[in-house]
């Protein structure tokens, strides 16, 4: 056996800078995360080439004392933890006391920091690890930063760095995620001596993912807010016909840290089922709150995973909050109508050309100017303008005159009542009507699903007097009339100040899939006179067990007594063609999972072809009455919004905007 040595100190900082300094991006989080945990409110980063040569963080937080600076850069040295119970009640980014230490093990290093209470303040040097400079200097409040050169000593880890582009690209998605999880924190990024991004810092969720991705992706977002067994869930989720192509923009912050977890990602998307299409993921901001204690941070180098005490609380909360949010939108989505392009407009003047410089005599000049000095002509206006009559007064006899009124629009239509008023100023153009908007929150105190959502709650006597309350949807949807179909499938309505087109299709195939996945599917369950053996693991078999009534609920039937096997003795009539192993494999992942909805998406599937064969097609014939009744249940229903492959089943169109596109507004 070789002989067993203990590593020198230069190599073991090398390894251990390894583990939490990956490229730039590292760097830039570690940094950037002391800065928050020091109360700043403004934060500046600045990198070139990629970080590899040049990175600076400023900041205006609380900065350090002189004599505590070096001690900053030694590993295992934090402000943050005093003792081992202090584990439990982590509520800062950063308390390991390795990111100084490791940052400088590998790169040229440069601190300017100062106290608020102190004269002075600090410029401190190390590289490698060797402090080169401790002194006194003049600085502003905070601290300064300064990484030149990373992986200078190291050079197997240099030539693995990719392309400056690509660095200086991780650190601008590690940016966005750490203003995105705190708003109330002004951040600028430079690149290259370019300004990347700026944020408000205005403590607003919405101004933080505005200045981050922009409008047309905050425009797309719904709001989400839920509590559930002391776990608060916030932010926003992108509406279903909006989904993007991959999990990329599925953000989650949990105290303000951002993770990377499947627990979060299955429950954003289980909450989604059957309402996006196929190979496309929701996307969203969600901030997810609860008791320090209730999860571990400590399980990862760059502490990017979390693992919680309670996994299916938090499932469940982030499922209830999600679905809550789709259901409160309604997911209605007006038709976009692109703006009106002028193609008779002269096309945009060209910058004139440069010329000459030439030299005016004195003369001219003097000419010019008393030109422009005299008074000129009042033209007469080129429209008509509309007047009203008016009575005056003049030395005591009543004269009728007139007062003009402001005209607007080509039309030359005025906002005059027809009796005329005392001399007063002229009236303003009547202001173009709003389009209806719906309320962004429901009814105080009420909440669309919970866990109690499937419990039948407990009829509350009426006072005899009290008028019926109204539904939302009705008021919205006030007395739906079809006006008729068009190309076969498309059912056109009116209702209040909107039209409203539906796919028929899609919007019967949906009110049947509602009804064979309402888990009372044990009308189609089928007894098998041999059972189908599944081999599934503990955790899934336990899983099963515990959740029997709900498979029942679902059709199935199982027999637990052959473990490590399950023997299935009943299933749904619908899933006899497929394979039925499969189907169990995934439910029972599913259960294991903690997914508050654990049917299959073979399951699934085949439900989707049940009620795409029985819905109505394009071209059948449909009485008024059919078509009605249609209409009515896809407005009045908040679950039919999206056929069960996601596409939308309805979309609505304004009268105003229909007027504004005929050019009455």
């Amino acid at each position: 056996m070789p002989h067993i040595n203990v590593l020198s100190k230069e190599i073991s900082e090398l390894i251990a800078a390894g583990e939490v300094i990956e490229r730039p991006a590292s760097v830039i989080k570690e940094l950037v995360e002391n800065s928050i945990d020091s109360g700043a409110t403004h934060i500046t980063v600045e990198v070139k080439n990629g970080g590899t040569t040049y990175m600076r963080v400023t900041d205006d937080g609380c900065g350090m004392a002189f004599e505590d600076v070096p001690t900053a850069f030694l590993r295992h040295a934090t402000s943050k933890i005093v003792t081992k119970t202090d584990l439990d009640d982590i509520r800062t980014l950063g308390f390991r006391g390795e990111a100084l230490a490791s940052v400088s093990a590998v790169a040229r290093v440069e601190v300017m920091t100062k106290r608020r209470e102190d004269e002075y303040g600090t410029l401190y040097t190390i590289d490698g690890s060797v402090e080169q400079s401790h002194e006194r200097s003049g600085c502003p409040d905070g601290t300064t930063i300064i990484i030149r050169d990373l992986f200078y000593n190291v050079p197997a880890r240099a030539k693995f760095m990719k392309k400056d582009v690509t660095e200086a690209n991780a650190i601008s998605n590690i940016m966005q995620k750490i203003t995105l999880s705190h708003p109330s924190v002004a951040f600028k990024l430079i690149r290259d001596n370019r300004m990347e991004f700026n944020s408000a810092g205005d403590g607003e969720l919405f101004s933080a993912v505005y200045a981050v991705y922009g409008r047309d992706f905050a425009r797309d977002l719904i709001p989400c807010d839920y509590e559930y067994h002391d776990i608060h869930v916030s932010g926003y989720v992108i509406k279903p016909l909006y989904s993007r192509n991959n999990r990329a923009l599925q953000n989650f912050f949990v105290n303000g840290r951002y993770v990377r977890s499947r627990l979060c990602s299955a429950a954003l998307e289980n909450a989604y089922s059957n309402m996006i299409m196929t190979g496309k993921f929701p996307a969203c901001v969600m901030m997810i709150d609860l008791a320090p204690s209730a999860m571990d941070v400590n399980i990862h180098p760059a502490k990017a995973e979390v693992r919680f005490t309670d996994e299916r609380s938090v499932s469940d909360a982030i499922y209830f909050g999600v679905k809550n949010a789709l259901m409160n939108d309604g997911l209605i989505y007006e038709f976009e109508l692109k703006p009106r392009t002028d193609w008779t407009a002269p096309p945009p003047e060209e910058p004139p050309v440069q010329q000459q410089m030439m030299f005016t005599p004195v003369e001219e000049i003097a000419k010019k100017e008393q030109e422009l000095a005299a008074p000129k002509p009042v033209k007469a206006p080129e429209k008509p303008v509309f007047t009203t009559p008016v009575r005056v007064e003049s030395d005591g006899a009543e004269v009728v005159g007139i007062r003009p009124f402001e005209h607007f629009g080509e039309s030359g239509v005025t906002a005059a009542k027809s009796e005329p008023k005392p001399i007063a100023p002229a009236a303003e153009p009547a202001a173009a009507p709003e389009p209806e908007k719906k309320p962004d929150t429901p009814v105080e105190g009420f909440k669309y699903i919970s866990s109690s959502s499937f419990e039948a709650p407990a009829a509350a006597p009426e006072p005899e007097d009290k008028p019926e309350p109204v539904d939302a949807l009705h008021e919205e949807f006030p007395n739906i009339k079809v006006i008729g179909e068009a190309f076969g499938l498309y059912v056109i309505c009116e209702s209040g100040g909107k039209m409203i087109m539906i796919d028929k299709h899609a919007a019967h195939e949906r009110i049947i899939f509602e009804r064979l996945r309402s888990r009372n599917c044990r009308q189609f369950s089928q007894s098998l006179l041999t059972g189908i053996k599944v081999l599934l693991t503990a955790e899934e078999i336990d899983a099963m067990e515990g959740e029997q009534e709900l498979l029942a609920d679902l059709g199935f039937t199982f027999d637990f007594s052959q473990c490590p096997c399950v023997v299935a003795t009943a299933v749904p009539t619908f899933i006899m063609d497929a394979d039925i192993e499969d189907i169990i494999c995934e439910v029972a992942n599913n259960l294991r999972l903690h997914k508050v909805n654990p049917q299959s998406g073979l399951l699934d599937d085949m439900l989707h072809t049940v009620a795409c064969k029985s819905a109505i097609k394009a071209n059948d014939k449909n009485s008024p009455e059919e078509l009605q009744a249609l209409a009515e249940q896809v407005c009045y229903n908040e679950n039919i919004r999206h056929c069960p492959h996601g596409r939308p089943v309805m979309f609505t169109m304004t009268k105003y905007n229909i007027d504004h596109q005929f050019r009455r507004t």
